[in-house]
């Protein structure tokens, strides 16, 4: 019998027959006392109703019955399907992320090729090149490596990329548009409105817009065309699969990408499941050769297949095994979906082909982020339950191994990857897999579907009025309703009091300005998305959502309080508050034993007996032992009593964003001062901890737990408009660091070996390694920062009076601490041995570098040095390797003994007088105008390139404005 329940429920709870009634989400039996306030059954008012129930159960007990005899064969499968996929998840850890032009130098010589088309013709007032392909060969990685080339950004005063969908909408469009070239608009605007926006921006200004992965001509034709023509010089690039398409525009020039070749298609595939073993490519190379044939040589294919290799042994039996697969051969799929995309999804586990599925409810090309798909994956059931493992962290795990296996594209704007986009193509075959149940795409095409079969609804709408079908709501089964910044105001009694069956409610952005009463009647819900909107309060009928795990609500402006009977929803995993103005909150929150994640928390300091408060207290978050992520804001009006012992006991906690008011300096009084030091020193923080934000503190003085011992497994570490410390603390210890941002530290003149924790007379210290795992470090808004040294004292022969520049290595001198009796000597320590990137920005009176700096930081690719008025020298970095950017640093004289950077941008800086040593200088772009200057060197730097490299010295003016 628990079997037959087991495998029916998931059927039944669909059914008409529990319609009206909320199923349990509870994590424990224990948990669902409290919170289910009736039973099912106690629910039935009457005898017939419940006679009626029971003859539409008499209608299931076939279907039963055949689920019963399917019962031991289905166990044995799903005890097969477990095995296999904790050993995918094991071994997936061995598939790397490739940088998209690794291979092949094909790439490289197109976009040269085509650079020097568009620059040739960027005079002209319309010129237009189309990039050529099928789907999957690597039109939109071209175009991007074209739209961020340094000589673009130089030429054009405006540049925007633009993805357009099949389907396309021209209010959407233009939005991009405008997005990309910094124009604000409102949400309600016009098609004309938008127009005339985009008109004027660009009238008589030179204008470069990339059209991506386009498929009708008429977003040309009948949209921009016109709308273009007040700017002085338009340059469209586009791609398209289509040759009809780049016809009717009317391309002046086009470049087809043809398929990899054989060599190339292999060279990708080792490179992407990271083989470096010359035995292991000979023994493979015939397989190999085999693959990439059926592959097609798209690189596409190429890479998921070569994830799907990652989870196998690397010998020729057991890639045979993979070649065998009937997957290849799937017949009801089109053409460009089959073979090896499909087969990279036929090998995934259960719980991962249900999360890939969910991804086509994004729009073609939108940006997606880890959090949002996690939260959604968990409100859906997606996720399994693992042993002392929160169900977001599973998902997050599902989250990088989807990334690993290339069936999600990382968008490298934070080093994590938590951003991500889906490939056309997979998006295709995700739709088509998901059949009638998965919908995507505008209010006119939805009218159209059957909803009796429909499950999962995502629409873009820019029409004033959204209108869905006349169905009755018996007959509506959607789970998931997706109507992001929906245009349409007063729709909310149609989707609160029609769509009865949801689990996950998306309104972000929408024009909705309150929530009925009736929402009370969504008893199925999970997830309920507010964000962006207009409302100014909750319905107390929101406490009827007991099986509600998401409340989003940041951004809505007007919102000032929430309900009592949010305190009632004991699934809660998440309330999102961040960037809301709450100021009333009922007691109780320390009762959501599921809560993991709070953001925007609002602290108070209220007592009495008053049901609700201007904020939560911090011993109200004692009981939340599943806190993953906490976000607090209003930090001083914490009490003193609890402090200490909060955070300790939350096993779990990754996230941790303390946040204070912000005044201005002069509004804080000593006692303010020592309490807020007071607060933040009791703090006793877990060891889990991976992320640590400080936003406006105003203390002298940081905690003195801000440091490796306390802070072992911190990856990312942001200190934000700390204005009143005078030091920085010593981090340099952290061992597992890898993004550090400083910003608005005002107070601050000097940065010596505290930093790093270097400590005078220490003889453990010598031996340490400064910010081991580091790989960016961020300086931004420091007015009074004039020093910057990781030891004590350091002289240098050429060093000016005021201590800026460093000469040579062979010429530099340290003067070391003195040292007592008996100490060992001191060795000079490690110093961020993998930082990557480093960015200087808004310190006008920092005076030199450090010059360690460049002799340790032997990863250093990328050197940007922003508005550092008083630098007056950038030397001796050895191992910088891509490049340096200067600008606005108008008393620099000289950069020199760069020997591996690639790339010189320099822009505002009057004094540069000499730039010397760059014996790897491929491309310099400088301001207009410094061209007088910089005659003074870059004769110099071209000679010696074509001396060097037998090449010119690629040269590019930047032209501002």
């Amino acid at each position: 019998m628990k079997l037959m329940i087991l495998l029916t429920w998931p059927k039944l709870r669909e059914a008409k027959l529990l319609a009206n009634y909320p199923s349990s989400t509870s994590s424990s039996p224990g948990d669902s006392i409290g919170c289910t306030r009736f039973s099912v059954f106690s629910c039935i008012p009457t005898i017939q109703r419940r006679r009626g129930i029971a003859i539409r159960i008499k209608s299931f007990n076939a279907e039963l019955e055949k689920i019963t005899k399917l019962g031991e064969r289905f166990l044995k499968l799903q005890n097969m399907q477990t095995k296999e996929d904790v050993s995918v998840v094991r071994k997936m850890k061995t598939c790397q992320i490739l940088e998209p032009n690794l291979v092949g130098k094909e790439t490289s010589r197109a976009s040269k090729r085509i650079l020097e088309l568009v620059l040739a013709h960027k005079k002209k007032k319309s010129y237009k090149f189309g990039i050529l392909g099928t789907g999957g060969v690597g039109k939109t990685t071209l175009a991007q490596k074209i739209y961020n080339d340094e000589k673009i950004k130089g030429t054009f005063r405006k540049q925007a990329w633009i993805c357009v969908s099949q389907k396309y909408s021209e209010v959407a469009l233009l939005k991009e548009v405008l997005r990309n070239i910094g124009v604000n608009y409102d949400q309600d605007e016009t098609v004309g409105e938008l127009s005339a926006k985009l008109a004027m921006e660009i009238e008589n200004k030179s204008f470069f817009l990339v059209l991506d992965d386009i498929w009708q001509h008429g977003v040309w034709t009948n949209l921009l065309r016109i709308l273009l023509h007040t700017a002085s010089t338009t340059v469209i690039l586009l791609t398209t699969r289509n040759d009809t398409v780049a016809q009717a525009i009317g391309v002046d020039d086009v470049h087809r990408i043809e398929l990899m070749s054989a060599d190339v298609g292999w060279e990708l595939l080792w490179k992407s499941m990271n083989i470096s073993e010359p035995i292991e490519l000979q023994t493979l190379q015939g397989i190999g050769m085999e693959i990439v044939h059926m592959c097609g040589g798209l690189p596409l294919a190429i890479k998921v297949i070569a994830s799907v290799l990652a989870t196998k042994e690397r010998t020729e039996s057991e890639w045979r095994k993979v070649i065998n697969r009937s997957a290849w051969s799937m017949g009801k799929l089109p053409i460009e979906l089959r073979g090896a995309l499909y087969v990279s999804y036929d090998e995934l586990p259960r719980c991962l082909k249900q999360c890939f599925l969910y991804c086509a409810l994004y729009p073609e090309n939108m940006i997606m982020h880890r959090d949002d798909l996690v939260r959604f994956w968990v409100a859906e059931g997606f996720v399994e339950e693992e042993e002392e493992q929160l169900l977001e962290d599973t998902a997050e795990e599902y989250y990088y191994e989807l990334i690993y296996r290339n069936l999600l594209q990382p968008v490298p704007i934070c080093f994590d990857y938590s951003f991500c986009k889906m490939h056309d193509l997979l998006r295709q075959l995700a739709g088509h897999l998901s059949g009638e149940e998965c919908f995507c795409g505008d209010i006119l095409s939805f009218s159209a579907k059957p909803l009796s079969k429909l499950r999962r609804v995502s629409i873009a709408s820019d029409k004033n009025s959204l209108s869905f079908p006349n169905v009755d709501r018996d007959h509506i089964r959607v789970r998931t309703l997706n109507i992001r910044f929906a245009k349409s105001p007063g729709s909310e009694n149609t989707i609160f009091g029609r769509f009865s069956h949801l689990r996950v409610l998306n309104l972000t952005g929408s024009l909705i300005q309150f929530i009925p009463n009736s929402i009370g009647n969504m008893v199925h819900l999970r997830s309920l998305d507010l964000d962006l909107t207009g409302i100014s309060y909750l319905p107390e009928s929101i406490s009827s959502l007991i099986n509600l795990q998401i409340l989003n609500l940041e951004g809505c402006y007007s919102l000032r309080s929430l309900p009592l009977g949010i305190t009632q929803l004991c699934n809660l995993r998440r309330i999102g508050l961040r960037d809301t103005p709450i100021n009333r909150v009922p007691k109780g929150i320390g009762l959501l034993k599921n809560l993991n994640d709070l953001e925007g928390f609002p602290i108070g300091n209220s007592s009495g007996n008053s049901r609700m408060q201007d904020g939560w207290n911090l011993d109200e978050l004692d009981s939340l032992l599943q806190l993953r992520r906490l976000d607090m804001i209003k930090l001083e009006k914490a009490a003193h009593c609890g402090v200490e012992s909060f955070l300790k006991n939350k096993k779990h906690l990754k996230v941790l964003r303390l946040w204070c008011t912000e005044f201005s300096y002069e509004h804080y009084h000593e006692e303010d001062i020592s309490r807020i030091e007071n607060i933040f020193e009791q703090l006793i923080l877990p060891q889990n901890l991976e992320e640590l934000v400080f936003g406006g503190f105003f203390g002298r003085k940081f905690p003195t737990w801000l440091d490796g011992a306390h802070l072992s497994s911190v990856k990312h570490l942001s200190l934000v408009n700390c204005r009143s410390c005078l030091y920085l603390p010593p981090i340099g210890q952290l061992p597992n660091l890898k993004y550090l941002e400083i910003m608005g530290a005002s107070m601050v003149t000097k940065i010596g070996p505290e930093f790093v924790r270097y400590t005078v007379g220490n003889p453990s210290s010598s031996e340490a390694i400064a910010f081991p795992k580091l790989e960016s470090l961020l300086m931004r808004q420091m007015p009074n920062l004039e020093e910057w040294s990781f030891i004590e004292k350091e002289e240098n022969s050429a060093v000016n009076e005021e201590g800026v520049g460093g000469g040579p290595p062979e010429n530099r001198r340290y003067e070391t601490p003195e040292k007592e009796k008996g100490e060992a000597p001191f060795r000079m320590m490690g110093l961020l041995p993998s930082l990557k990137n480093l960015y200087i920005d808004d310190c006008p009176n920092l005076r030199a570098l450090p010059q360690q700096l460049g002799q340790h930081a032997t990863s250093l690719k990328e050197l940007q040095l922003r508005y550092v008025g008083s630098l007056m020298v950038v030397e001796n970095f050895p191992f910088l390797s891509q490049i340096l950017v200067i600008e606005g640093c108008e008393r620099l004289e000289r950069v020199s003994n760069l020997p591996q950077v690639r790339r010189l941008r320099a822009h505002d800086c009057p004094d540069l007088r000499c730039v010397e040593k760059l014996d790897n200088l491929q491309q310099l772009w400088l301001d207009e105008d410094m061209q007088e200057i910089s005659s003074l060197w870059v004769p110099r730097l071209a000679q010696q390139c074509r001396q060097l490299h037998c090449e010119d010295l690629d040269i590019s003016t930047w032209t501002r404005g």
